[in-house]
């Protein structure tokens, strides 16, 4: 194994590098994994930004593993973003409901608090949290699809579930 001669890939020249190496084989196993449908070109352009704000902290070396893994996760999440638009679009509307004002408003309240809570999460949380509570998949699963181990699958639920429940009061 080589050692780097660069820490970190802070320096704009070694991250233009970097990008001419690396983003037109993302675009394409971004493409070919999930289509046109999920902006390929916007994901690879998220992940090199997301690479940038972490530049200190990711090696050379490591830098096609981050990209690829942090665009996966991005498409990811906007494939779940996706789905829970779908079936709130296929949900007919009520026109009548059965609540007092009061209730709708301290419903609306708590669902702010619950996008806020769950904006608060860290990625990998966030990731792993709705990968099982929204798509309903189990941590062998979601050990598989992100590449790490069972436990730590496990740690990352449990982890996004505590500081929930410590930003929502009301549970």
């Amino acid at each position: 194994m080589t050692k780097d001669l660069n820490d970190n890939i802070c320096n704009e020249t070694l991250f233009a590098s970097i990008f001419e190496k690396y983003s037109k084989d993302l675009h394409d196993f971004l493409y070919y994994k999930f289509g046109e449908a999920y902006n390929p070109k916007d994901q690879v352009q998220d992940a090199f930004i997301k690479l940038w704000e972490n530049c200190g902290k990711v090696t050379p070396s490591k830098a096609k593993s981050f990209l690829f893994t942090v665009a996966n996760n991005l498409t990811l999440n906007l494939t779940a973003h996706k789905k829970v638009v779908l079936k709130y679009q296929q949900q007919k509307p009520k026109h009548y409901t059965n609540e007092n004002p009061q209730f709708i408003l301290e419903g609306d309240e708590y669902m702010q608090k619950l996008q806020k809570a769950l904006a608060n999460l860290s990625e990998a949380q966030r990731t792993a949290f709705m990968l099982n509570r929204i798509e309903g998949k189990k941590h062998k699963d979601i050990a598989e699809l992100l590449g790490i181990s069972q436990k730590a699958v496990e740690k990352r639920i449990y982890g996004a579930l505590k500081k929930l429940r410590e930003d929502i009061k009301e549970i």
